[in-house]
């Protein structure tokens, strides 16, 4: 079965950083675009980021772009999510999902999520 497990969230204070990942199994990671999505408290669900098969291709919302970095490892079947200078407004549910295409913002399954919480 197809399986994205999110791990690495927590609460850290504004400006800091922080760095989430997500295990896949189930199925050939590698052969996938993959990408972050977020709910924050009270909003919609947010594309934030995807990265393409082989890694050498990234693309960012621009409420995250110059701060997030999404990258992969296939050898590892993990992708992470790297949070720089994070603000208040980055807390949410954070989850990493098999993208549909690596310009699409929709995704045809994602995993359980890792809360990241941003607060002094």
């Amino acid at each position: 079965a197809v399986q994205l497990e999110e791990s690495g969230g927590g609460l850290v204070q504004p400006g800091g950083s922080l760095r989430i990942s997500c295990a896949a199994s189930g199925f050939a990671f590698s052969s996938y675009n993959m990408m972050w999505v977020r709910e924050a408290p009270g909003k919609e669900l947010e594309w934030i980021a995807s990265i393409n098969t082989l890694g050498g291709g990234t693309r960012y919302a621009d409420s995250v772009k110059d701060r997030f970095i999404i990258s992969r490892d296939n050898a590892e079947k993990t992708v992470y999510l790297q949070l720089n200078n994070l603000k208040t407004e980055d807390t949410g549910m954070y989850y990493c999902a098999r993208a549909l295409g690596y310009l699409s913002s929709s995704y045809t399954f994602r995993g359980q999520g890792t809360q990241v919480t941003v607060s002094s």
